[in-house]
């Protein structure tokens, strides 16, 4: 079936670039409980809910992005959390670092891995 309001267009997969896909592979998974799908040296894609997907691609002499952000800083995820301290401990369990400048009280910001930003945030405030 087409889907007509977008002409068949849709993203099929949002990658990251790393320098080890098996260690983001392992953190994503396990912080969001979600499938490896498919682990290499190179490469790596988890499954999510709804068939959402979820890429891992290495990039030789890789460079995390800047946070707070000096103009690197593409784009992030915004993970919503019940509970922001216990997502904290274990996104820190799982290797994630927090940076020294956060953002304010709602949020929090944690680096994955690769050093990837992304933000925790209560789960109350979405829809």
């Amino acid at each position: 079936m087409t889907d007509t309001t977008t002409g068949g267009v849709s993203i099929a997969m949002v990658t990251l670039d790393c320098p080890d896909p098996r260690i983001e592979a392992r953190f994503w998974s396990e912080l969001l409980d979600w499938e490896i799908a498919a682990v290499e040296d190179e490469y790596a894609m988890l499954k999510g809910p709804d068939s959402l997907l979820l890429g891992f691609g290495q990039v030789p002499d890789y460079q995390p992005p800047g946070w707070p952000n000096h103009g690197s800083k593409q784009f992030h995820f915004d993970v919503k959390v019940s509970d922001i301290p216990a997502a904290e401990r274990r996104c820190v369990e799982l290797g994630a670092s927090v940076p020294d400048d956060q953002p304010g009280d709602t949020w929090r910001v944690l680096l994955d891995p690769a050093g990837h930003p992304f933000c925790l945030t209560d789960a109350a405030n979405w829809a």
